[in-house]
């Protein structure tokens, strides 16, 4: 057994092992100026914190004290999505597709159709999947795409997104003056990044879902790959608020500042906030835009 005694000048912050409350956590999303004419998309890491009281709903208390309107990614492709059938080959599309009419049929059949009961994929974290169970919420259909919001403006961000426009909410977001709120998270998950993207003709792939027993369908406009979208990050150091709540680090950046940075960079160098990969979907993306600009003389 291990005994570790922490005393002033440690290495080891003694604020980094305390509890973190409800109240600490409305007080650092007040201290970011949000309020209760707030509206905001929510990407989070909950182990950031540290330790909390009350777990996650905790921190779900109190976004719903602090802010007007939340939205939160609620897409289920872990159970709806699958390959490409095979032979359906779109240019620059970076799709998986399957080899064979038999092994499209297998995975079409292992996959289930978009339901609005259905958990949200584990990979957006957990706090979007407790909203969806415990919160009163609207979401989207996107088979692949859907969101959740909640509070006054939540009919009109769920109104934002079709099947040929998935992220239409970020739209509606920006005509609110809406912010993005990253807790303990970094830009690569600041999917308005890829509506200034798609804007610009780049990133704009089509993937697959099932829609019903024995039923697919092909849906435009998936956003690519965000790996490199934290190289936004000095770009909007200006205008970003930012404070620490326990361990998290905490921050509020005008979603139209995010876009408007983002459309200057890509207009700017079309390989920006993409890697050089030529296996990555950064390449195919890239490759989108090129023409684009080949097109359009720009």
């Amino acid at each position: 057994m291990y005994h570790i005694t922490l005393e002033e000048g440690d290495i080891m912050d003694q604020e980094a092992w305390k509890m973190i409350t409800v109240e600490d956590i409305t007080q650092g999303l007040q201290a970011l100026g949000l309020q209760r004419s707030s509206t905001v998309v929510v990407h989070t890491s909950l182990r950031s914190f540290g330790p909390i009281e009350g777990g996650a709903e905790a921190v779900c208390q109190a976004l719903l004290a602090t802010c007007g309107t939340l939205l939160l990614p609620a897409g289920t492709w872990d159970v709806t999505g699958g390959p490409a059938p095979p032979g359906l080959i779109r240019p620059h599309n970076a799709a998986d597709s399957a080899e064979t009419w038999q092994e499209f049929d297998a995975a079409l059949s292992d996959a289930e159709p978009y339901a609005d009961d259905l958990p949200i994929d584990r990979e957006l974290g957990m706090l979007p999947e407790i909203m969806r169970r415990t919160v009163s919420h609207l979401r989207t259909r996107h088979p692949l795409l859907s969101y959740i919001a909640i509070g006054p403006h939540a009919s009109q961000l769920i109104g934002g997104q079709f099947f040929a426009h998935p992220l239409g909410p970020f739209e509606v977001l920006e005509q609110l003056g809406g912010d993005v709120l990253l807790l303990g998270v970094d830009h690569t998950v600041n999917t308005a990044i890829h509506l200034a993207e798609q804007r610009l003709g780049r990133s704009c792939f089509y993937r697959y879902a099932k829609l019903a027993d024995q039923i697919w369908m092909e849906l435009p406009n998936i956003p690519g790959q965000s790996h490199r979208f934290d190289d936004i990050e000095p770009e909007l150091r200006a205008v970003t608020r930012e404070v620490m709540i326990g361990s998290c680090r905490a921050r509020l950046i005008p979603v139209r500042e995010v876009l408007a940075t983002a459309d200057r960079l890509i207009r700017a160098n079309p390989a920006a906030l993409l890697c050089d990969q030529r296996d990555c979907r950064c390449y195919d993306a890239l490759q989108q835009r090129l023409e684009i600009i080949a097109e359009n003389g720009e």
